[in-house]
């Protein structure tokens, strides 16, 4: 009785939050551009099912996915060293490999990230390999997330993490092909999105929770910063080593076709 007190609450907040873009987006369609709503039935049973999805969604971040990361988490961190005195930050080391499986098949699995690169293998013909866009960056994603258990259990400043991350990004947009730049920035906010942030957050929480002298509100956030900046790291490399090797196969069909002619004249 009190979960489904608790749903409809949330259900309630939900509908209070979606009404106002509900309103302005109906007042922008009828007063600015002029236009009658049709099929009005379908417009009112697809926002309805928006709420409910939504209102479902956060219900069971709350219910579910939260204390699940938290009990993950502690699970792993039980064995390892619990006083702060003599605590090392590779004593959670069974926390970094959970982290960056679960950070990278939650990116895998992001709905948005498989769209996009779908749809740009399409727009070049196939020269940008959707596979492997994806992974690439779910590998960024994991790895950022990674680094974040690392800096909550070190307590290393965040912002050192981040101006590192950025320099690396600088310096490889002018060494990367620059057809991939745009899209390589991209990817670190298409692969952060349902699947992967409530993931990423509970991990967060959970930890900054667990580990001695660390506060869930300044420790465990900043893993969802981190998995936004490392997939562009990660796709411009992947972008790099691509055009190396196209290099390196281009020279050796070159000096191919050259040995020829070369055994041709002789």
């Amino acid at each position: 009785m009190d979960l489904i007190r608790t749903f409809l609450r949330v259900f309630a907040d939900t509908a209070l939050d979606v009404l106002p873009v509900a309103v302005f987006l109906l007042f922008f369609y009828r007063v600015v551009l002029g236009q009658k709503l049709a099929n009005r039935a379908n417009i009112l049973v697809g926002l309805a099912l928006v709420v409910l999805g939504l209102a479902l969604f956060l219900q069971g971040l709350e219910k579910a996915l939260f204390p699940v990361g938290r009990m993950m988490v502690e699970q792993l961190t039980r064995n390892s060293v619990v006083t702060a005195e003599i605590s090392h930050w590779a004593s959670y080391y069974p926390l970094y490999v959970f982290a960056f499986c679960i950070a990278f098949g939650a990116a895998v699995a992001e709905p948005a990230l498989l769209a996009v690169a779908h749809r740009v293998n399409e727009i070049t013909g196939g020269a940008i390999n959707a596979g492997g866009l994806r992974v690439a960056a779910a590998l960024g994603v994991a790895t950022g997330v990674t680094v974040g258990c690392i800096r909550i259990v070190t307590g290393f400043p965040l912002q050192w993490c981040l101006a590192a991350a950025f320099m690396i990004v600088i310096i490889q947009t002018f060494t990367s092909p620059r057809r991939i730049v745009p899209l390589a920035y991209d990817t670190g906010g298409v692969s952060t999105t349902a699947v992967t942030v409530p993931v990423i957050t509970a991990l967060g929480l959970g930890l900054a929770e667990q580990v001695p002298g660390r506060s869930p509100f300044l420790d465990g956030f900043g893993l969802i910063i981190l998995a936004c900046v490392f997939p562009a790291i990660t796709v411009l490399a992947y972008a790099q080593v691509t055009a190396l090797l196209e290099k390196r196969q281009l020279r050796k069909s070159m000096a191919a076709r050259t040995a020829v002619s070369i055994g041709r004249e002789n």
